[in-house]
Protein backbone atom coordinates (compact mmCIF):
# COMPACT_ATOMS: atom_id res chain seq x y z
CA UNK A 1 0.00 0.00 0.00
CA UNK A 2 1.11 3.69 -1.30
CA UNK A 3 0.41 6.65 1.49
CA UNK A 4 0.85 10.21 0.83
CA UNK A 5 1.44 12.57 3.87
CA UNK A 6 0.90 16.20 3.02
CA UNK A 7 2.20 19.04 5.02
CA UNK A 8 2.68 22.82 4.89
CA UNK A 9 -0.30 24.70 4.26
CA UNK A 10 -1.92 27.50 6.34
CA UNK A 11 -3.15 30.83 6.26
CA UNK A 12 -1.33 33.47 4.51
CA UNK A 13 -1.61 37.34 3.43
CA UNK A 14 -2.03 38.25 -0.31
CA UNK A 15 1.69 38.53 -1.90
CA UNK A 16 3.05 35.60 0.90
CA UNK A 17 4.56 32.51 -0.01
CA UNK A 18 3.94 29.29 1.49
CA UNK A 19 5.74 25.60 1.06
CA UNK A 20 3.62 22.61 0.28
CA UNK A 21 5.34 19.02 1.02
CA UNK A 22 4.19 15.55 0.28
CA UNK A 23 6.01 12.82 1.16
CA UNK A 24 5.34 9.49 -0.20
CA UNK A 25 5.68 5.37 0.97
CA UNK A 26 4.91 2.08 1.73
CA UNK A 27 5.34 -0.29 -1.56
CA UNK A 28 6.77 1.51 -4.47
CA UNK A 29 9.05 0.34 -6.51
CA UNK A 30 9.58 3.17 -9.00
CA UNK A 31 7.62 6.72 -9.21
CA UNK A 32 6.38 8.00 -12.13
CA UNK A 33 4.44 11.68 -12.32
CA UNK A 34 4.10 13.54 -9.03
CA UNK A 35 1.39 16.39 -9.16
CA UNK A 36 -0.67 18.66 -7.29
CA UNK A 37 -3.93 19.72 -7.73
CA UNK A 38 -6.60 21.94 -6.16
CA UNK A 39 -10.04 22.77 -5.14
CA UNK A 40 -11.59 25.46 -4.79
CA UNK A 41 -15.10 26.04 -3.14
CA UNK A 42 -17.96 25.15 -5.59
CA UNK A 43 -15.20 24.66 -8.44
CA UNK A 44 -13.69 21.25 -9.76
CA UNK A 45 -10.61 20.17 -8.67
CA UNK A 46 -7.74 21.45 -11.21
CA UNK A 47 -4.26 20.51 -11.75
CA UNK A 48 -1.76 23.52 -10.81
CA UNK A 49 1.33 21.44 -11.03
CA UNK A 50 2.70 18.34 -12.52
CA UNK A 51 6.09 16.64 -12.63
CA UNK A 52 6.91 13.75 -14.43
CA UNK A 53 9.97 11.38 -13.64
CA UNK A 54 12.28 13.11 -16.41
CA UNK A 55 12.33 16.61 -14.20
CA UNK A 56 10.20 18.39 -16.97
CA UNK A 57 7.70 20.79 -15.63
CA UNK A 58 3.51 21.72 -16.52
CA UNK A 59 1.91 24.59 -14.60
CA UNK A 60 -0.96 26.06 -14.79
CA UNK A 61 -1.30 29.19 -17.11
CA UNK A 62 -2.77 31.19 -13.53
CA UNK A 63 0.47 30.17 -11.41
CA UNK A 64 2.97 30.36 -13.96
CA UNK A 65 5.64 32.68 -12.72
CA UNK A 66 4.71 32.46 -9.05
CA UNK A 67 4.98 28.44 -8.24
CA UNK A 68 7.68 26.49 -8.73
CA UNK A 69 7.17 22.50 -8.38
CA UNK A 70 10.38 20.22 -7.80
CA UNK A 71 10.75 16.49 -6.44
CA UNK A 72 13.78 15.08 -4.12
CA UNK A 73 13.16 11.38 -6.17
CA UNK A 74 15.51 9.43 -3.11
CA UNK A 75 13.15 11.19 -0.62
CA UNK A 76 9.99 10.25 -2.64
CA UNK A 77 9.34 14.21 -1.65
CA UNK A 78 7.29 16.22 -3.92
CA UNK A 79 7.40 19.85 -3.23
CA UNK A 80 5.57 23.33 -3.95
CA UNK A 81 6.68 26.82 -3.39
CA UNK A 82 4.16 29.36 -4.21
CA UNK A 83 5.17 33.00 -3.84
CA UNK A 84 2.52 36.02 -4.44
CA UNK A 85 -0.25 33.74 -3.42
CA UNK A 86 -3.58 35.59 -4.18
CA UNK A 87 -6.41 34.99 -2.69
CA UNK A 88 -8.00 33.19 -6.10
CA UNK A 89 -5.53 30.89 -4.86
CA UNK A 90 -7.34 29.53 -1.16
CA UNK A 91 -8.60 25.79 -2.09
CA UNK A 92 -7.78 22.45 -0.86
CA UNK A 93 -4.79 21.49 -2.21
CA UNK A 94 -3.70 17.71 -2.63
CA UNK A 95 -0.94 15.82 -4.17
CA UNK A 96 -1.20 13.05 -6.59
CA UNK A 97 1.63 10.22 -7.15
CA UNK A 98 1.14 7.45 -10.42
CA UNK A 99 4.29 4.76 -10.03
CA UNK A 100 4.81 0.89 -9.71
CA UNK A 101 4.72 -1.42 -7.14
CA UNK A 102 7.52 -3.69 -6.74
CA UNK A 103 7.08 -7.87 -7.26
CA UNK A 104 4.17 -7.81 -9.79
CA UNK A 105 5.32 -3.87 -11.24
CA UNK A 106 1.70 -3.04 -10.94
CA UNK A 107 0.59 0.74 -11.65
CA UNK A 108 -0.78 2.69 -8.91
CA UNK A 109 -2.32 6.02 -8.05
CA UNK A 110 -2.66 7.92 -4.59
CA UNK A 111 -4.07 10.94 -3.40
CA UNK A 112 -3.05 12.79 -0.23
CA UNK A 113 -5.48 13.51 2.46
CA UNK A 114 -5.25 17.91 1.17
CA UNK A 115 -3.94 20.86 2.76
CA UNK A 116 -5.70 23.88 3.02
CA UNK A 117 -4.29 27.19 1.23
CA UNK A 118 -5.91 30.45 2.44
CA UNK A 119 -4.71 33.88 1.61
CA UNK A 120 -7.02 36.44 2.83
CA UNK A 121 -5.86 39.72 4.78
Amino acid sequence: QVQLVESGGGLVQPGGSLRLSCAASGSIASINTMAWYRQAPGKERELVASIPNDGSTNYADSVKGRFTISRDSAKKTLYMQMNSLKPEDTAVYYCNVDGRRPGTYSSFEVWGQGTLVTVSS
